[in-house]
């Protein structure tokens, strides 16, 4: 129930989630068509959980035609205004509301944890075309930054919880995915960063799930701490976000 509570909770944060959160770089894209050995260009795709579309934007940039699923109330509407011209289909990846063998990719960018994958790795399956794949990245933070790192561990605090790797896609993941009809499974990390505000940095923290469960003075509090320390690191007001880009492609041979 706790998790899902947090999977929900976008739904009342998603203009703050559309204007704060990172993209991704062009190199990760670069990166699931040299894994998956297609070009994006022409490939019919599902981005499962595509959320305020910051993923869908950029797969259509790349010349695929996409379809984005996402469950969520506020999070479809803020879609629908930022890319009204791109098909949305309400459903989640347990139980795609999409034809057998209809698509060439699908994908899911921060979305692969909120499902049972006992159910939504065969949903991926059943909705591939032969020679499809799945591919399931996420942002995270680049912990062998010295203040990210230290920032990351406040955070797992002031949330209740312990520091992670944020490794998200692991071993097991892939694991699990080449066991599932003799998937070809690959693994990609790729760094980048970004250039922001402190008031920019700031809500984009206050966008994850973690912080939108603990109601509002609760994050007020550490907002504001944290607001005075990175004041101190970067009086300029800048702040350099880095992140890596965790990716994992499972094809059909």
């Amino acid at each position: 129930m706790a998790s899902l509570s947090r999977a929900h909770s976008f739904n009342t944060a998603a203009a703050r989630y559309a204007a704060n959160r990172p993209s991704y770089p062009p190199a990760l894209l670069d990166a699931v068509e040299e894994l998956w050995g297609r070009p994006l260009a022409g490939a019919r795709v599902a981005d499962v959980g595509a959320g305020t579309g910051i993923a869908t934007a950029l797969l259509r940039e790349r010349g695929a035609g996409v379809l984005a699923v996402e469950p969520g109330d506020g999070m479809a509407a803020q879609f629908r205004g930022t890319l009204p011209d791109v098909p949305i289909v309400r459903g989640d990846g347990n139980a795609l509301p999409l034809a057998d063998a209809s698509c060439d990719l699908v994908t899911y960018a921060q979305s692969w944890h909120w499902t049972d994958t006992d159910r939504s790795a065969p949903e991926a399956l059943r909705v591939l075309r032969p020679e499809g794949a799945l591919a399931v990245w996420w942002n995270t933070h680049a912990l062998d930054v010295p203040w990210i790192a230290a920032q990351h561990e406040r955070i797992a605090r002031h949330c209740g919880g312990e520091p992670s790797s944020e490794a998200l896609p692991d071993d097991r993941h892939a694991v699990r995915l080449a066991g599932l009809s003799g998937l070809r499974v690959a693994r990609r990390q790729v760094g980048w960063g970004r250039t922001v505000s402190l008031e920019t940095h700031l809500a984009n923290i206050s966008s994850h799930s973690a912080f939108l469960v603990l109601g509002e003075g609760a994050a007020q509090a550490f907002l504001a701490d944290e607001h005075t320390r990175l004041r101190e690191l970067f009086p300029a007001g800048s702040v350099e976000e880095r992140y890596v880009v965790d990716l994992l492609v499972a094809a059909r041979p």
